[in-house]
């Protein structure tokens, strides 16, 4: 999926949505979801956590 994408969405189709941070010279990270669409929308197949944890 991308900017500009004329495809149509429908049940049965699989996509990821990948987010992410990146500090050139540090790290980076990504969180990925993996989503099917239904026929009463989307369905993510992962249901990790997305709380923010401090490590100090």
């Amino acid at each position: 999926m991308v900017e500009g994408e004329q495809q149509h969405l429908v049940p049965g189709m699989c996509f990821s949505i990948e987010p992410g941070i990146y500090l050139p010279g540090r790290f980076g990270v990504r969180i990925e979801d993996i989503v099917t669409v239904t026929e009463t929308g989307g369905r993510r197949f992962n249901n990790t956590p997305r709380d923010l944890t401090v490590v100090s």
